[in-house]
């Protein structure tokens, strides 16, 4: 008589395994990437230089028509109609999309609240609680020891998850998710109490400035901070 063949089911997934699994997932779809020289390539981070205006302009054409005009709803227009060419454009010339409608959808929930609260000042409302939850995810994710942007430099570089049995690659990379942390709390502790003082001036600029090119420059820097040592391995 033959032996029954070997039916044992195979070890269930461990938390661990599971945890690394959504973290390689997140990590992918963060869209970060190295350049032809083995770098971050900042630059596609914030979608090319064409993300960057369209990230920008529609800001920048509200705190222009508001500080010119004085009439909110002429700004409301101005920076809506921007965000919605941008879109049009990439549909006629068959681009990706994704990133010119989530520009116009967040353009059209902060034109919703400074028409609901009525002042040019609720324009910069939601960029508060964007900013709130991005500092409560990577503050989490620090604690629970999977810090959000280790994940995602981890998978550019090549190391997988692997980095977290390392301890000096842990402390990199807690250290620069802490980084990225300070950069969301330097955006609050310096937009919010302008928001109270209503200098809708001070605030429109520094919420242009400590929008993407702040965070690309954060990511560079961090990035560079969290090299591995000359014996360490990196893809």
């Amino acid at each position: 008589m033959t032996d029954a063949p070997d039916q044992r089911e195979p070890a269930p997934e461990s938390a661990g395994d599971r945890m690394g699994r959504a973290a390689e997932d997140f990590a992918r779809r963060s869209g970060l990437r190295r350049d032809a020289n083995g770098q971050l390539d900042v630059l596609s981070a914030v979608g090319g230089w064409r993300g960057v205006i369209e990230s920008i302009l529609p800001g920048l054409v509200y705190l222009a028509c508001v500080v010119l005009t004085g009439q909110l709803a002429t700004a409301l227009i101005a920076s809506l109609g921007t965000a919605a060419v941008f879109t049009v454009l990439r549909l006629a010339q068959r681009q990706a999309v994704t990133q010119a409608i989530a520009g116009l959808m967040g353009v059209g929930v902060c034109a919703l609240f400074a028409r609901a609260g009525g002042q040019a000042l609720d324009y910069y409302v939601p960029g508060f609680f964007t900013n709130v939850v991005a500092l409560v995810l990577l503050s989490i994710s620090a604690a629970v020891g999977w810090p959000l942007l280790g994940v995602v430099f981890g998978y550019v570089r090549g190391e997988s998850v692997d980095w977290r049995r390392d301890p000096l690659r842990r402390i990199a990379y807690q250290r620069v998710n802490g980084l990225l942390i300070a950069m969301f709390a330097t955006r609050l502790l310096v937009q919010i109490p302008l928001y109270f003082a209503e200098n809708v001036t001070a605030l429109g600029i520094t919420r242009l400035v400590m929008g993407a090119p702040l965070y690309a420059a954060v990511l560079w820097v961090a990035w560079l901070w969290s090299r591995p040592r000359r014996g360490q391995p990196a893809g």
